[in-house]
């Protein structure tokens, strides 16, 4: 296959320098990614003060990212036919109302609705509507790296969202936090200028593939099946994980300010994760470093279970988890950009990323569902490692090389 850019400039103009677009994207994923990553420290409060159980505030969330996986092949469609820009301003614009929607929120069901919202905000708003952006903007060469530099925007947008939350939480309460953070989502809206306009038309010999050929293409390809049940794995770990550990450290009698810690080191692993995967190409395979990243959560998730629980160990922890945490992310699109190129690739990306919300909807409703049940996160501790254990073993078979395509089936409409 020719891996050969066919855009050989900006997918919105060729004024825009690759960089200032990956910049411009990774920028808009550490506010989208950063403010979801923030709401487990809403949990334990929320509930408390509204009479709600963990599993309604849980259900509220898992939604959210069962909504994000769901919306993610049409936010991606979108910005691979006609731009990322618009689908960054619909996700800033919904992801403020779901802040909004949850800080007005009594019940049930209106949770519920703000998971949606907010689920609909990261999908245009998220690492998965930005992937083909900044995939066609980059030379060929530097697309993983361009990919993880997204990801390395999530991880410092952690960092700054996690300390920024629980500040404003000391000082305003959980509810005029949660208008603050809405208010915080117009920053990403200039940020969708250097991402805008319709993606330039392939300039390669090779004939443009229809949707539905890509999306035939796709549903035949054996890796392609295997990358999305490790992606669900994934998901479910850092879904679990993310939105129920600052609830696990109060139960432990732990000062909040270790959960805050905790999530701040997932963020600085990440950063360093990421980028390692990124320049992982040059000793591994891809599919050898996703399985070697699930190999390590499986062991990570086994220290909650058999160290002593201290707050020592809560940090370390986190931030080892922190060096598998998104560096799966240009790995997984990497492979798929190898898989079918990158004509479709946020589109098909976002097909792999429902398998991802899948896992995450399961990892915070059922934390929720077995706390309320047990009084305890041992069962969900031993599910991560045994889904971790399944993720590194079903990532090995995939073969990495690029689908053989007929001229006939890429022109098929």
């Amino acid at each position: 296959m020719d891996h050969s850019s066919p855009y050989p400039a900006s997918p919105a103009s060729p004024a825009v320098p690759w960089p200032m677009i990956v910049l411009a994207a990774a920028t808009v994923a550490g506010i989208g990614m950063g403010l979801r990553q923030t709401m487990g420290l809403f949990l334990k409060p929320m509930t408390m003060e509204l009479g709600l159980g963990r599993e309604d505030f849980a259900l509220a969330i898992a939604i959210a990212n069962l909504t994000w996986g769901v919306a993610a092949p049409v936010t991606g469609a979108v910005s691979d036919k006609y731009g990322a820009g618009r689908v960054v301003v619909f996700g800033a614009l919904s992801t403020s109302l779901g802040l909004i929607a949850m800080a007005l929120a009594t019940s049930r069901m209106q949770l519920i609705v703000s998971g949606v919202l907010l689920g609909l905000g990261v999908a245009g708003a998220g690492v998965n509507a930005l992937v083909g952006a900044v995939s066609r903007a980059a030379p060929p060469e530097r697309r993983t790296e361009a990919v993880a530099a997204i990801g390395m925007g999530s991880g410092i947008g952690i960092l700054i969202a996690l300390p920024y939350t629980h500040l404003l939480m000391d000082w305003l309460g959980w509810k005029h936090t949660l208008l603050v953070l809405a208010a915080t989502c117009a920053l990403m809206l200039p940020l969708a200028f250097p991402v805008a306009g319709r993606p330039r038309e392939m300039v390669s010999n090779a004939p443009k593939q229809s949707l539905a050929a890509a999306l035939r293409e796709a549903s035949r390809h054996r890796s392609f099946w295997l990358l999305n049940a490790g992606f669900f794995v994934c998901g479910f770990h850092v879904a679990f994980f993310g939105v129920h550990l600052p609830a696990y450290v109060a139960d432990k009698g732990f000062d909040p300010k270790i959960a805050v810690g905790g999530l701040v080191l997932v963020g600085v692993g990440n950063l360093i994760g990421t980028y390692l995967a990124g320049q992982s190409g040059r000793y591994l395979e891809k599919r050898q470093a996703l399985s070697l990243i699930y190999a390590i959560r499986a062991a990570i998730f086994l220290g909650f279970l058999f160290l002593p629980v201290t707050p020592a160990m809560i940090l370390v922890s986190s931030f080892a988890l922190g060096l598998a945490w998104l560096s799966t992310i240009p790995l997984t699109s990497g492979l798929v950009s190898v898989f079918f190129g990158p004509a479709w690739m946020t589109m098909l990306y976002g097909i792999v990323f429902v398998s991802h919300q899948v896992g995450s909807f399961l990892g915070v409703w059922l934390a929720g569902l077995v706390y309320d049940a047990t009084k305890s996160y041992d069962l969900m501790w031993w599910l991560s490692v045994a889904l971790g254990i399944f993720a590194a073993l079903i990532n090995w078979p995939i073969e990495e090389r690029a689908v053989e395509r007929a001229p006939a089936t890429v022109a098929a409409t």
